[in-house]
């Protein structure tokens, strides 16, 4: 299957944040779309909105552990992960999941023509694992475990 796939699964809509905002803002956000993550965006001059980064959940706490209340006035710009791991929509879900791994990252930018189309999570690559277990397994058959045989 391909990130092309599983981002037809998901909204078409993805936060941003800009870098300028505070860690305060950033937060908000994160709760209010209750997400793990957003992208972070600025613009640059003629390239119009370019995405920078990204800031998780990990960089509230590791901003607040460090800093205290003091960190929600931050600019995100200043916290965010600047090393951005991104994928494409014809990449394969087994590479995004290896990509997940090897840089021990639970959200992935998906960029087409360096343009942002969305955001891949852990979750989506997990649903789609239960979603092909369940395929191969026949869930969702009458008689199948936790499925019963009649209303």
């Amino acid at each position: 299957m391909l990130v092309a796939d599983l981002m037809k699964l998901k909204n078409a809509r993805v936060p941003t944040i800009r870098m300028s905002e505070t860690v305060e803002m950033a937060a908000t956000l994160l709760n209010r779309e209750r997400i793990g993550a957003v992208v972070v965006k600025d613009a640059c001059g003629s390239e119009g909105d370019t995405v920078v980064g990204i800031f998780s959940e990990r960089d509230v706490v590791r901003a607040v552990a460090e800093r205290g209340a003091s960190a929600l006035r931050v600019p995100v710009g200043e916290l965010m992960s600047r090393n951005m791991i991104s994928c494409a929509m014809d990449d394969t879900v087994d590479h995004v999941r290896a990509l997940m791994d090897s840089h021990h990252v639970r959200h992935l930018p998906v960029l087409e023509e360096h343009q942002l189309v969305g955001v891949l999570s852990i979750r989506d690559v997990l649903a789609h694992d239960v979603r092909a277990a369940a395929a191969m397994t026949g869930a969702g058959r009458p008689g199948a475990a936790g499925v019963p045989l009649s209303a």
